[in-house]
């Protein structure tokens, strides 16, 4: 081990945005590619809306099956009821980070208009991330929502006001950039 005389032997090289040095740039430039970018807010409202019906038919099924139980156990099943407002949160919480935590890196509704979340550095979502993003999604809706709207005209990677602060983007997946085939058989 050699000492370079100033008590330290580390490297005094890195590429967090602590030690000041040379950062990651994003992956996605939309002055480079803007085909990543083009219509996805509009995608993105209607694959919110297609989310919308994913998540309610499960809580809808199980309202008529509690209320259908009460009526077979002569009013006694329907003390499950209680059930029904916790399960509406954290059934929405766990299909967002299931979706975008998946190997499709999108929910069913993103998938449908085309549309996958990647982090700013390019890589796929996971599972945290995908529960974050929901949770700041709807407490940003509930507070600001002309805002969060707003945010998201103004900006060249159509990032709303939740994915700015967690980091994440939302493309277009049919014009998303192939990753190079290894060199080797190609079938």
């Amino acid at each position: 081990m050699s000492d370079n005389g100033s008590g330290y032997s580390g490297s005094t090289t890195g590429t967090t945005w602590r030690s000041g040095g040379p950062t990651q740039p994003p992956a996605f430039d939309p002055w480079r590619q803007p085909e990543l970018f083009r219509g996805v807010l509009t995608r993105r409202v209607f694959a919110f809306l297609i989310d919308l019906v994913v998540i309610s038919i499960p809580v809808i099924l199980a309202v008529i099956f509690i209320a259908v139980f009460g009526l077979v156990t002569l009013g006694l099943g329907w003390g499950l009821f209680w059930l029904v407002s916790p399960a509406t949160v954290i059934w929405p919480i766990l299909y967002y980070g299931m979706s975008l935590g998946g190997p499709h890196s999108a929910t069913v509704g993103m998938r449908m208009m085309d549309l996958q979340m990647r982090t700013f550095s390019g890589t796929p979502s996971y599972f945290v991330l995908g529960c974050a993003h929901a949770v700041l999604f709807w407490a940003s809706v509930s507070f600001l929502t002309p805002l969060v709207l707003i945010v998201g005209l103004l900006n060249g990677r159509r990032r709303l006001l939740h994915d700015l602060v967690l980091g994440t983007v939302v493309i277009n997946r049919a014009a998303q950039p192939r990753m190079a085939q290894p060199a080797g058989r190609s079938y």
